[in-house]
């Protein structure tokens, strides 16, 4: 069974600085039809003008994954972490028991990058911080494995049974990923135009995967894009 959460049916919202789009229910955005998939609760599409951002906030109790398609972003946490994430980098914060922290683009080009929520597998985790680069070579042509329960194969480690997979593919080159039976897979496709398991995709698209043995992603134009396996 596949569905295609079409990207223009998002919630969208632009507040001059940040323009949002939505895949699940957000903020002031609510369908009760779209409040995540499995274990993956948020996925924000947003770009940021140059030198705005969000300042300091608090989270709880929820695996956040930043995945940055342009641009830069840079973050502060009350864990003491500064950092600056850049396209190729994943990062992972793991809210726990509470963290207070910001996200600024203080640099002259605008930042468009994924916002990722997941919720964990229990509460009260200590919170925690890691950030990896992710090459393009090992992406290319492939689902490369970005983020997983045990850290496997150098990705960041996330509490959740969830493996996160990044790819990006040239014109006519494909992906395949095998689903274990009782899993199920999401597809967010950042950029580019293509076919799931035949079906048409394009950029801003998202695609939910149960009952089926395998996911394959071939792109007509350039593609880059997630694949999220869950229980």
């Amino acid at each position: 069974m596949i569905y295609v959460r079409n990207a223009a049916e998002r919630g969208h919202a632009n507040h001059g600085w940040l323009d949002t789009h939505h895949t699940f229910s957000f903020a002031d955005y609510y369908d009760p039809d779209f409040m995540g998939f499995r274990t993956l609760r948020v996925i924000n599409e947003d770009t940021v003008a140059p030198n705005r951002g969000f300042g300091m906030h608090p989270h709880r109790d929820m695996e956040i994954i930043t995945y940055v398609l342009g641009g830069k972003v840079e973050h502060r946490d009350s864990m003491g972490t500064q950092a600056v994430i850049k396209p190729g980098d994943v990062q992972r914060m793991s809210a726990g028991t509470g963290v207070v922290h910001s996200e600024m683009n203080n640099f002259s080009e605008p930042l468009h990058m994924l916002q990722i929520w997941i919720l964990p597998n229990k509460q009260g985790l200590q919170p925690g911080y890691e950030q990896k680069a992710f090459a393009e070579q090992e992406r290319q042509g492939r689902f490369r494995v970005v983020a997983s329960p045990d850290g496997r194969d150098g990705s960041l480690t996330v509490h959740q049974d969830l493996l996160l997979h990044g790819t990006l593919l040239g014109k006519g080159e494909s992906a395949e990923h095998v689903l274990a039976p009782g899993r199920h897979a999401w597809v967010q496709v950042a950029r580019g135009s293509g076919t799931l398991n035949g079906v048409p995709v394009k950029a801003g698209d998202g695609v939910a995967v149960s009952a089926e043995d395998k996911v394959v992603l071939t792109a007509e134009t350039p593609v880059e894009a997630l694949l999220f396996d869950m229980a």
